[in-house]
């Protein structure tokens, strides 16, 4: 866990993959991010997630005031998240947009499926940042926050995530999860005010596999 910005109001947070947020049910003793900050910082107010399998940016609220304003932010779609996420395949695109609709929970696996018919309304904007033979290095917005979107998103053009298993991807010996960094998290300061953006440097699995 490596903290990458702290004040009296936000804690910036680059996750490691592998750590989950929230305590699972299944896992209910395992260790897990809210309870090792409470354990430093007295209280903590929890305004978004990510994924257990995902490393990168996470902000925590550390007052009641910080924690409703950034739920505001977050609402009303003024923070703006990007991650990057190494593909299987070489898209004929440079840049897209997906607005699949995403039903969440899906049999056993709890997976994120395509429908059509009752998803709820999903958007993510993609952008192709470098090219290999054989996967692509993708920057990846989401403009809802939908769980598993982006890896369901690109599953669905038929580019999953290097690693990502569960979604179809092929077994690899690259990395050893679905590989996808939360990069840069832009939000308002609380008390402040200011535009502030915060980045997380890749963790060396991403980097490994980029090489």
């Amino acid at each position: 866990m490596n903290i990458i910005h702290q004040d009296s109001q936000i804690l910036v947070i680059n996750k490691p993959a592998g750590l989950s947020v929230l305590p699972e049910g299944w896992e209910p003793d395992a260790p897990y991010l809210v309870k090792m900050l409470e354990e430093k910082f007295d209280r903590i107010w929890v305004v978004h997630r990510i994924d257990k399998v995902t490393s990168g940016m996470i902000i925590f609220a550390l007052t009641a005031e910080a924690h409703r304003s950034l739920n505001i932010q977050f609402e009303k779609h003024q923070v703006e998240k990007v991650y990057h996420a190494i593909v299987n395949g070489n898209p004929p695109w440079d840049e897209k947009i997906t607005k699949f609709p995403l039903r969440v929970n899906v049999g056993h696996k709890h997976r994120t499926m395509v429908d059509n018919k009752s998803g709820l309304r999903s958007e993510t904007r993609l952008k192709v940042l470098k090219r290999k033979q054989a996967s692509v290095l993708v920057e990846a917005m989401p403009m809802t926050g939908r769980t598993h979107q982006i890896r369901v998103h690109l599953y669905a053009l038929d580019y999953p995530l290097l690693g990502d298993t569960l979604y179809s991807a092929p077994e690899t010996s690259l990395i050893d999860r679905p590989a996808l960094h939360a990069y840069s998290l832009t939000i308002t300061h609380p008390e402040t005010n200011e535009r502030m953006t915060f980045t997380a440097p890749y963790p060396n699995d991403f980097k490994q596999a980029l090489k």
